[in-house]
C-alpha cells in the first residue's frame, strides 16, 4: 500500500507542479506584453526590470491559481488511471475512497502549507514594490500621500493618526492627520500638521490646523503638543488592504480596531480565509476521488472530468461571494471565510458516503 501511495502522490506531485507553474508563467508572460512600455520606464528601459517585475509578480499569481492547479492535476491523474483500467486493480485490492484520500494526504499537507506560505510571507513582501510601482491593477492602489510609499496608520486609545511618512524609527512623521474620536466613534476634531517629531514619550506638532465639529472656526498654531501614545500600523508602511497582509498582521489590525481604514470585520474575514488555506486542498482531494469509483473501468472519463471541473469552478465562485459577504458584514467573519470550504467538505462526504462500498 506505501508503494501505491507512493505512485499516486508522485504523479500528482508532477502533474501539479507543471499545471502551477506553466498557467502561472503564461499569465505573467501575458501581463508583461501587455505593460512592457511601464515596466520597461521603471528603470530606463534597462531589460533586467522585467525579470524583477516577474519575480514581483510570482507569489501572487502561484496563489491564485494553485487551488485549481490542485483540481486539474488530480483529475488528470484519475482520467489517466481509469483511461489505462488500474482503477479496477485498486478498488480490487480493497482500497476505499476514504484509504486513497488518506494516501493522499502527505500531498494535501504541502498543496495547503505552499498555498498559505505564499499569501501570508510571499505576497505582503512583494506587495509594497508593486504598489509603489504601480503597473496594472496596482495603479489603482498607489498612493501618492507625502512620499513614495504608502500611508503609516497609528492608533491612540479612540485617536486614529495617518502620517504620509516617516523615517525608520517612527518617531519622525510628516504630512501628520490625527482624527479625534468621541466615545460614540465619531469625529470631533481633525487636526492636521506639517512634521510630528516623537520627544520624550509626547509628540510635538508644527504648523498645525485644528478642525472642529459643529462647522466651528478652524485653528491655526505654530505648535502643539499632542501626549497620545500612537502606536504604529504593524511593521510601518500598511496600506490596509487584508488580502495583501500577513496573519499577524490582520491580528494587528484586529486589535486596534482597523486603525480607522476598514470596519474591523473585514480583516476578521481575511484572518479566518487564510486558515482555510490549509484544508481546501484536501477538501478537493476528498471531493475528487469518489468520482473515479464511477468511471473505474474507463467509461465515461470526459464526464468526469467535467464534472469535477464544474464542482471546483462553483466551490470558487461560493467562496468569493461568502468572502464579500463577509466583507461587507452581511454575515459573521467566521461563516465567511468557512462556509464554502466547509461546504465542499460536506458534499465530499455525501458522495464518500454514497461510494464507499464499491
Amino acid at each position: 500500500m506505501k508503494i501505491l501511495g507512493w505512485m499516486l502522490t508522485r504523479m500528482l506531485f508532477i502533474r501539479f507542479i507543471f499545471i502551477l507553474v506553466g498557467i502561472s508563467i503564461f499569465v505573467i508572460t501575458l501581463e508583461i506584453v501587455t505593460y512592457a512600455p511601464e515596466i520597461l520606464a521603471l528603470r530606463n528601459g534597462d531589460p533586467n526590470v522585467v525579470f524583477s517585475y516577474f519575480l514581483m509578480r510570482a507569489p501572487a499569481t502561484l496563489a491564485t491559481f494553485l487551488p485549481i492547479s490542485v483540481l486539474i492535476a488530480l483529475l488528470l491523474v484519475l482520467m489517466e488511471l481509469s483511461y489505462r483500467n488500474e482503477m479496477p486493480a485498486i478498488w480490487s485490492a480493497g482500497l476505499s475512497p476514504f484509504r486513497i484520500v488518506l494516501m493522499l494526504l502527505p500531498f494535501a499537507i504541502f498543496a495547503g502549507g505552499l498555498h498559505f506560505l505564499l499569501n501570508d510571507q510571499a505576497v505582503p513582501r512583494a506587495a509594497p514594490v508593486l504598489r509603489e510601482w504601480g503597473i496594472g491593477d496596482y495603479g489603482e492602489k498607489k498612493l501618492k500621500v507625502g512620499g513614495k510609499r504608502d500611508p503609516i496608520w497609528m492608533r491612540a486609545g479612540r485617536d486614529i493618526l495617518r502620517a504620509g511618512g516617516a523615517n525608520a524609527q517612527a518617531t519622525k512623521l510628516d504630512d501628520v492627520i490625527i482624527f479625534r474620536r468621541d466615545e460614540n466613534g465619531l469625529l470631533r476634531e481633525q487636526i492636521m500638521a506639517k512634521t510630528a517629531v516623537l520627544s520624550q514619550d509626547r509628540w510635538h506638532l508644527s504648523n498645525v490646523l485644528v478642525y472642529y465639529r459643529d462647522n466651528l472656526p478652524p485653528n491655526r498654531l505654530d505648535q502643539m503638543i499632542y501626549s497620545g501614545s500612537f502606536r504604529p500600523a504593524a511593521a510601518g508602511a500598511r496600506s490596509g488592504d487584508p488580502e495583501e497582509m500577513s496573519m499577524n498582521d490582520l491580528g494587528y489590525f484586529i486589535e486596534n480596531s482597523g486603525f480607522g481604514i476598514r470596519p474591523t470585520w473585514v480583516y476578521q474575514t481575511w484572518w479566518h480565509k487564510r486558515l482555510t488555506l490549509f484544508v481546501t486542498a484536501l477538501a478537493m482531494i476528498a471531493l475528487c476521488i469518489p468520482l473515479a469509483v464511477r468511471f473505474r473501468r474507463g467509461g465515461g472519463i470526459g464526464v468526469m472530468f467535467a464534472v469535477g471541473i464544474g464542482f471546483g469552478f462553483l466551490f470558487f465562485i461560493v467562496d468569493g461571494i461568502s468572502v464579500t459577504m463577509g466583507e461587507l458584514g452581511f454575515v459573521t467573519p467566521w461563516f465567511a471565510a468557512w462556509a464554502p470550504v466547509l461546504g465542499l467538505a460536506a458534499v465530499a462526504g455525501i458522495v464518500s458516503f454514497r461510494t464507499e462500498h464499491v
